[in-house]
């Protein structure tokens, strides 16, 4: 097998060729878990409790969506893949 085709890295048993990428798809990651919770969490206080009207509620929505989408951000940044670096 040659480089372009895959990095390599050494175990027990030898090389071993590694393909695809170091991230998972977002829907597979806990931080998408924790997001969904906690927008679920929001939505449902919103609709709940008495002072914390539809305004307040989507607010804090936004401030969560806006976490998540910087966290999956600095999550990928320094991630590369090696694939596309030799094909």
């Amino acid at each position: 097998m040659t480089e372009r085709q895959g990095t390599r890295r050494n175990t027990r048993d030898g090389d071993e060729s590694l393909r695809g990428t170091e991230t998972k798809a977002a829907f597979k990651t806990t931080e998408f878990i924790v997001y969904v919770l906690a927008v679920a969490a929001v939505l449902i206080a919103g609709l709940i409790v008495d002072g914390f009207n539809a305004m307040e509620t989507w607010r804090y929505f936004t401030y969560l969506t806006i976490g998540y989408v910087i966290s999956c951000g600095l999550a990928k940044s320094g991630s590369r893949n090696p694939q596309a670096e030799g094909e």
